[in-house]
């Protein structure tokens, strides 16, 4: 259930800032921000925040390497899919959507791989710490 908050929490942070429809934080930045600007500051800056907690956790747990992986791993899970004519990427509303979940899984996986990993090996991990 962790891994399941984790990667909803990322979905609805990747898809509040950008998806195709007009709510999301990219299209209500660019109709409002004269009148909305410090919202819209407020906003973005909470946006980073999320961005760079998910961000730093999956590239510490999983690394740059990993998140490829995992991308291509969805990316050959899309290709079945098309070539048992389960999905057609004509829509391009669908192909947004198709790499907002994709970055939502990625990031929710890099968030969650510590505990995967400590769960499967019993080992845990450790940030390095300076001593003082």
């Amino acid at each position: 259930m962790g891994f399941v908050l984790r990667w909803i929490f990322a979905l609805v942070l990747v898809a509040a800032t950008y998806n195709p429809t007009e709510w999301n934080y990219v299209a209500w930045i660019t109709r409002s921000w004269p009148d909305q600007m410090p919202l819209a500051v407020l906003l973005g800056l909470l946006l980073l925040v999320g961005y760079i907690i998910y961000l730093r956790a999956t590239l510490r747990s999983i690394g740059a390497f990993g998140m490829g992986l995992i991308l291509a791993i969805f990316a050959a899970l899309v290709w079945v899919l098309i070539d048992f004519q389960l999905l057609n990427l004509d829509d391009p509303g669908l192909n947004t959507w198709l790499a907002i979940l994709a970055l939502s899984f990625v990031l929710g996986i890099g968030l969650s791989w510590s505990l995967v990993r400590r769960r499967l090996s019993g080992q845990a991990d450790v940030d390095d710490v300076d001593e003082v």
